[in-house]
C-alpha cells in the first residue's frame, strides 16, 4: 500500500511515517513549508515540499504517484491558514466558494476538490489506532474530586468551543474557566492560564469536534504537552477517548505519572 502523508509541524507526521513503513507499506510526503520540520525528509520514501495555498500542486503531486489515499498529520496554524495562504488559481476559486472563512469550511472544502480528482482524504488515525486514549485512567494517579469537578464543568466548555470550530482547549481552576484556547494553540493557551491563575493548580480540558469524522483537526497530546503542563502547575489532563492521539505513549504516560499528572479518557460528548 502507498500513503501520501500531508505534514505538518511536530511529531505527528514522524509518527504516521514510521507507522506506515512498520507494516511495509510506502510513505510519500508531501510537506508544508511553513509548518513541517525540514527532518522530515529522512523519514520519507520521497519528500514533496509546497506551500499552504498550492493545491494544484498537491493534485499534481498525488496523481503523477499514482496516489488514491491521503491523509493530514500535525498541526497546520488556523492564524497561518488564512493569513499566511498566497493561493494558486485552483484555491482561489474555492475561497471565493466558502460561504465560512474557518478551518471547518476551507479544508471540508479541499477534501471535495480532492474527492473530484479521485483522491480520497482518510482517518488521520488509520496507522496509529494504538496510540488513541483508552476510556478510563490512562495515566497512575487518578483525578481528585477537585479535579473531576474541573473536567465536569471544563468538558462542556471544551465541546461548546471545539463545535464553533474555535479552538479544542480549555483551562479550568476550582470550577472557573481560567483560559480558552483559540488560534495560539494548547501550550501557549496553558502559559496564559498560568499567568492569570497565579499559582493555582489547573485542570486541561481536550475535546474533540462535534465532527464524527477523523479526517483533520485531531487532538494530540504528546511529551511537549506534559512538560508544559509541569511548567504552569497544570495537574490533571481529561480527553476524548479513541479521539485523541497520545504520541510517544509510553514515555508520556511514564512522564505524567512521574509528575504526578492524572490523565483520564472521557467517553465524547454528542
Amino acid at each position: 500500500m502507498k500513503y501520501a502523508v500531508i505534514a505538518g509541524s511536530g511529531r505527528f507526521p514522524v509518527v504516521a511515517i514510521e507507522a506506515a513503513r512498520k507494516q511495509g507499506d510506502q510513505a510519500i510526503v508531501i510537506a508544508i513549508k511553513e509548518e513541517a520540520s525540514p527532518e522530515i525528509d529522512a523519514f520519507a520514501d520521497r519528500c514533496y515540499w509546497i506551500s499552504l495555498g498550492d493545491l494544484s500542486k498537491l493534485i499534481d503531486i498525488c496523481k503523477n504517484e499514482a496516489i488514491t489515499q491521503i491523509m493530514m498529520a500535525g498541526q497546520v496554524k488556523h492564524a497561518k491558514i488564512f493569513s499566511s495562504i498566497r493561493p494558486d488559481w485552483r484555491l482561489v476559486k474555492l475561497l471565493a466558494a466558502l460561504g465560512d472563512k474557518n478551518t471547518d469550511s476551507l479544508i471540508g472544502a479541499v477534501a471535495k476538490v480532492l474527492a473530484d480528482e479521485g483522491i480520497q482524504l482518510v482517518d488521520s488515525t488509520l496507522l496509529l489506532k494504538p496510540l488513541l486514549a483508552d476510556l478510563g485512567p490512562i495515566a497512575k494517579r487518578k483525578p481528585d474530586s477537585d479535579e473531576l469537578k474541573n473536567i465536569e464543568y471544563g468538558r462542556k466548555i471544551a465541546h461548546a468551543l471545539a463545535s464553533l470550530d474555535l479552538g479544542q482547549s480549555v483551562a479550568i481552576a476550582d470550577r472557573a474557566c481560567v483560559a480558552l484556547e483559540a488560534m495560539e494553540g494548547t501550550d501557549a493557551m496553558l502559559r496564559r492560564a498560568a499567568s492569570l491563575a497565579q499559582g493555582a493548580k489547573l485542570t486541561l480540558v481536550k475535546a474533540s469536534s462535534r465532527r464524527r469524522h477523523l479526517l483533520f483537526d485531531v487532538p494530540v497530546i504528546g511529551l511537549q504537552t506534559v512538560d508544559v503542563m509541569i511548567e504552569t502547575n497544570t495537574t490533571a489532563l481529561a480527553v476524548d477517548a479513541g479521539r485523541t492521539l497520545l504520541l510517544d505513549r509510553d514515555e508520556l504516560i511514564a512522564r505524567a505519572t512521574q509528575a504526578k499528572i492524572a490523565i483520564i479518557g472521557m467517553e465524547a460528548l454528542g
